[in-house]
């Protein structure tokens, strides 16, 4: 029989493993390869699989956007902030996508909800929706998928969506939906400033930051209205039209940091064509708080022969990109 102390000590075990498993995640180095924690009792108690580059803990709460780039900035570092599309090529694929980006360096992750009319969206992840919804994806499968994912990482998600699907739930219950998912930021390209007092309200109200865009061709006296209402950071779309990759970014950025940089103390991130490590490093040294990279990333993922190969690719890329940044 058991002594009393070795059956408390194989309990205490126990309750170590449950809490390791409900609140960490370990992140190995070698793809595709099942690895096993083991404690004193000889019973392996955590599982865990591929694709990622570094061994880590997680081991506090992930915090929201704002308090990301604080931290950013006390550090000397700039924030990288992958875009991908949900259910491109699958949603299982997706689940792995964001546990890789998280493992790779990235600081936020933006994640498009695949809809039917994305106005904002170039050829690339317009392509993209496409195929994610004729896969079945919608949002309700998206918030499956997160709400088993999230947990798991230590970076926030910004969910990038149109305006229809929160239109169709209701803004109140949608902003509930998104909070209790755990998702920390809000995109919605197809709402113009006026038209957000009930976004930002609701999203407020469910501890959910609304980040706005402010674009090559918006006024100043609208740029300042726009950063002033801005939550989490600033978008600043670097080119005029919709999303993709491109040879270069416009020096004109230089000129529209600056600009903002004045009307608010709010952290800009740009977006809109930055596919390059060069970009990345152009746009730091215009003096971008974060870069937002998505054509090119989900170009990767979405053409690629196999999921496999896919997340091969994201991975090499995303690493690239991080160390472009200081």
């Amino acid at each position: 029989m058991l002594s009393t102390k070795l059956i408390e000590y194989r309990r205490q075990l126990i309750f170590m493993a449950i809490a390791l498993k409900s609140s960490c995640f370990l992140q190995l180095k070698k793809p595709e390869v099942n690895y096993l924690v083991c404690f004193p009792s000889k019973k392996a108690v955590i599982s865990v699989k591929r694709y990622a580059p570094v061994a880590a803990i997680k081991t506090m709460e992930t915090v929201g956007l704002s308090k990301t780039f604080a931290r950013l900035k006390k550090q000397g570092k700039v924030a990288l902030i992958p875009f991908i599309t949900a259910g491109d090529p699958d949603l299982s694929t997706t689940a792995e996508a964001l546990k890789l980006l998280d493992s790779c360096g990235s600081d936020i992750i933006e994640l498009g909800v695949p809809y039917s009319d994305p106005l904002a969206d170039g050829p690339v992840i317009q392509a993209a929706a496409t195929r994610s919804l004729a896969k079945g994806t919608n949002f309700d499968a998206v918030i499956s998928m997160l709400k088993e994912v999230v947990p798991q990482l230590s970076c926030p998600i910004a969910l990038f969506t149109y305006y229809n699907p929160i239109l169709k739930r209701g803004t109140e219950r949608f902003m509930s939906i998104v909070r209790d998912t755990g998702i920390h930021g809000l995109v919605v390209p197809d709402v113009p400033l006026e038209e957000t007092q009930t976004l930002r309200t609701e999203a407020k109200k469910h501890g959910v930051e609304l980040v706005l865009l402010t674009t090559p061709t918006t006024p100043t006296n609208r740029m300042k209205a726009i950063v002033d209402a801005a939550e989490g950071f600033v978008y600043l779309v670097s080119s005029v039209g919709v999303t993709g990759a491109r040879a270069s970014v416009s020096d004109k950025v230089a000129a529209l940091l600056q600009e903002i940089k004045e009307a608010t103390n709010k952290p800009v991130a740009v977006g809109f064509g930055i596919s390059k490590p060069e970009h990345v490093k152009q746009v730091v040294e215009w003096g971008a708080d974060g870069v937002i990279v998505g054509s090119a990333m989900v170009k990767l993922l979405g053409e690629a022969k196999t999921p496999q190969e896919g997340l091969k690719e994201l991975e090499n890329f995303t690493l690239s990109l991080k160390s472009a940044l200081p």
